[in-house]
This record gives structure tokens, C-alpha cells and sequence, in this order.
């Protein structure tokens, strides 16, 4: 039995031949395509597992986890995990503190801002957000002396702020100081009892605050 010989093809037929075949499609990269994550969404994703899950499970195994990158990305932000917590409360401190007093100080009135800063507590989403936030730093600050040491500089520097609200009032130092206490503390109350009383007994005393605030005693 005889085979006949196969014969190549001809170059339009095997062009013809080639066209037909579908292309094969390149298998995506899920890395390259996910845009370079910044330092700060490295930080809002350790602050979120700091709310959510607390201070020790801020690690970089997680993050890298949540974030679907790998662990060598991390390094190119910082220099190890404490560099990373260290900006977890630079970025707290700035955003609660710095620029929420400089948002409040550009009212021109100390009466707005006495009434502005009174009704912090009660803004919402971004005022329930910012208090859990504030709740974890608190917690984390009693074990670590880091968070320690923000904490107490954001609680001195707010205190500044709200005794010089009561100086543009009329009030003398030490008056204007005992009044920034009062109201620093109403403030974390409202803050951290948010399921305390009804819309009704909030307002009340919230309005109750805003009087005695400005109550000369004596």
C-alpha cells in the first residue's frame, strides 16, 4: 500500500489558514493592571482593620490582603510597620484636629464657632465615622506610648482652640480654660453616647450646652 506524498502548502494557503485561527487573547495581569497604590491608601486601609479589628491586627500581611498586593509594594512607602503607624496618627491628628480647626477658625464670629464646634457630634455619617475612628485611637493610646503622645497632643491643641473661642467671648484665662474643659468633654460625650436619648433630648441638650457656655457665673 503506497502513501502519496503530503505536499506543503502554498503561501496563500497558508495565509488563508493562519487567518482563520482566532488570536490568542493575553491573559490579563491583575497587577499590573490595579493602579500604584499611594502611602495614603495604605493608611486608610490601616485605619479601617484598626477600627474594625483593633490595633494588632494592623499588619502588613493584612493590608496587603485587603488591598490585593503583594508585601514587597508596601516597602515602597515605608520603611517597616511603626513608620506605617506613625502616619496612621499623623493623618488622624491632621484631619481631626489641624484642619478641622482651621475649617472652624474661618468663621468670623466666636459665637458661630462656639455654636460650629457644638454641633460636631451631631454631623451625620462623617461625625459617627470620625468617632469610631477617635474611639480606636483612644483605645490603642492606654497599650502603646506613641498613640499616647498624639492623642495628648491632639486633646492639648483642641483645648487651645476652644479656650480661645471663650476669650473672644469676654472670658478671662483660667474662666476661658475651665470653659473649654466643659465643652471639650460634652463634645467626646455626644461623641461616644451617640444612642443616648432621643433626636428631641439631643437637642435639648445640645441647646442647654450653648447657654451655659456663655453664662457669666458670679
Amino acid at each position: 500500500m503506497s502513501t502519496a506524498p503530503v505536499r506543503p502548502l502554498s503561501g496563500k494557503t497558508a495565509a488563508k489558514s493562519a487567518a482563520r485561527k482566532p488570536a490568542r487573547r493575553a491573559t490579563p495581569d491583575p497587577a499590573a493592571a490595579r493602579p500604584s497604590l499611594t502611602p495614603e491608601a495604605w493608611v486608610d486601609a490601616a485605619t479601617e482593620v484598626l477600627v474594625d479589628q483593633g490595633i494588632d491586627h494592623v499588619r502588613v500581611d493584612v493590608l496587603a490582603t485587603q488591598l490585593q498586593v503583594t508585601r514587597g509594594s508596601f516597602y515602597w512607602h515605608f520603611r517597616d510597620r511603626e513608620d506605617l503607624l506613625r502616619r496612621v496618627l499623623q493623618a488622624w491628628s491632621d484631619r481631626s484636629t489641624a484642619l478641622l480647626t482651621a475649617r472652624l477658625e474661618a468663621v468670623s464670629s466666636p459665637l458661630d464657632q462656639l455654636r460650629d464646634v457644638i454641633s460636631l457630634p451631631f454631623r451625620g455619617r462623617a461625625a459617627q465615622k470620625a468617632a469610631r475612628i477617635e474611639l480606636a485611637i483612644r483605645a490603642w493610646a492606654r497599650r502603646d506610648p506613641m498613640a499616647q503622645a498624639a492623642l495628648d497632643a491632639s486633646d492639648a491643641s483642641r483645648l487651645d482652640y476652644h479656650a480661645s473661642i471663650f476669650r473672644a467671648l469676654g472670658f478671662d484665662g483660667d474662666e476661658a480654660r475651665s470653659r473649654a474643659f466643659m465643652l471639650y468633654s460634652y463634645e467626646v460625650s455626644e461623641s461616644l453616647l451617640t444612642r443616648q436619648g432621643s433626636p428631641a433630648d439631643k437637642a435639648a441638650r445640645r441647646a442647654f450646652m450653648e447657654r451655659v457656655a456663655q453664662q457669666k457665673v458670679g
